[in-house]
């Protein structure tokens, strides 16, 4: 039993479909996506984002594929990223055919908006020649007709029939590869409609608010609404949707998991807000070691506190601390343990260096582990 119950999130139990390489449900690791804002007929600079992506953490990123030449780039496209690609399809139901048969590793598209059974039939067979898998993307901007009309409004019961309409065309060719989404821009409603669809299917789900805004507000837009579905163990997948770089979207998302303890990579920082008894410039010093510390993966934690008063409990409880001391001189721990004072100018270099000795110690003991293994 765990000491801490209080913190423990227990995930709703789904079946695993596989996106390339990435193994989404089924009790895989949460998968952080995104997805490019370039024109998709410009391959080299559609590479070139899913490549920065890729470097901040990117499992997954789609790319919309609204022409017959967007398609046409993504044979390339997909040979040159190293995570699985997406391919976004919206009624054109012949881009999807292309895309699967381009290397696309799953196709994102609603099998009601794309015409008869029969084109369904087409797509499905397209899928699984190409070992694509699929996902069924439910906005309450763009509900069936029929839907608005019955129901009068978008709405969480709305949305949970529109999906299983779209997955009972699938299901009815049986193809079982897919997940699901249920988006919405309004927070109560994605979250009660993913709640609602999490309690009658055991697919893969992947969240997201949809249109959620600029970096800061979109970000705790979606916060708040991923935020308390992942607390409720809801989610295979996620996708912070920001008016920003698409670089932003993986930060955020990664802040996320990490926050709520479910996935972590690279340095989790705590920090003070900063107040008059400061020892040094918190706010500035954090920006410093974030920058400085952005290429480091290994999954660590560093406390950087201002003052005397939370900074000794915080460092206890993170593998390298510094706490503000008197005098531009800054106590030090390592693994929650006071180790030496280091003075104002070289403190951010020298936190850098303690970081990187760390990450390369516990990257050098996960080696041990697995040769031990073997």
């Amino acid at each position: 039993m765990s000491v801490r119950p209080w913190r423990d999130i227990v995930r709703r139990p789904s079946r695993r479909i596989m996106v390339g390489k990435v193994p989404v449900g089924g009790g895989a690791p949460i998968a952080v996506q995104t997805m490019t804002n370039t024109p998709t007929e410009d391959a080299a600079a559609t590479i070139d984002q899913i490549r920065r992506c890729v470097e901040v953490g990117a499992d997954i990123v789609r790319v919309s594929c609204p022409t017959v030449e967007a398609t046409a780039a993504m044979g390339a496209i997909c040979r040159a990223s190293e995570v699985p690609i997406v391919a976004d399809i919206h009624f054109h139901y012949k881009r999807a055919l292309e895309a699967a048969d381009a290397g696309a590793a799953c196709l994102r598209i609603n099998p009601g908006n794309i015409g008869s059974q029969e084109r369904v039939r087409e797509v499905v067979r397209a899928a699984k020649a190409n070992g694509c898998s699929m996902r069924i993307g439910v906005n309450a901007g763009s509900l069936e007709r029929h839907l608005l009309e019955k129901y009068g409004e978008p709405c969480p019961e709305a949305l949970v029939e529109s999906a299983l309409e779209h997955m009972k065309m699938l299901q009815d060719e049986d193809f079982h590869e897919f997940k699901v989404s249920v988006k919405a821009s309004d927070v109560f409603l994605a979250v009660a409609a993913y709640q609602g669809l999490s309690e009658v299917c055991d697919y893969p789900l992947h969240l997201g608010i949809t249109e959620a805004g600029g970096l800061q507000g979109g970000t705790v837009k979606s916060s708040i609404g991923l935020g308390m579905l992942l607390w409720a163990g809801i989610g295979d997948t996620i996708r912070v949707s920001l008016s920003a770089d698409p670089v932003e979207e993986v930060k955020v998302g990664y802040h996320m998991l990490k926050s709520l303890g479910i996935r972590a990579r690279g340095v989790r920082v705590v920090s003070c807000p900063s107040c008059a008894r400061q020892g040094f410039d918190v706010v500035k010093t954090v920006e410093r070691l974030e920058t400085a510390l952005a290429h480091v993966t290994t999954e660590l934690s560093l406390s950087v506190l201002g003052c005397v008063v939370n900074g000794p409990g915080e460092a206890r409880e993170t593998d390298i601390g510094i706490t503000g001391g008197g005098g531009g001189k800054h106590m030090v721990y390592l693994s929650g343990v006071t180790s030496h004072h280091i003075d104002e100018p070289a403190m951010v270099d020298h936190i850098v260096s303690l970081v990187e000795k760390k990450a390369a110690e516990i990257e050098a003991a996960k080696a041990m582990t697995l040769l031990a293994a073997e």
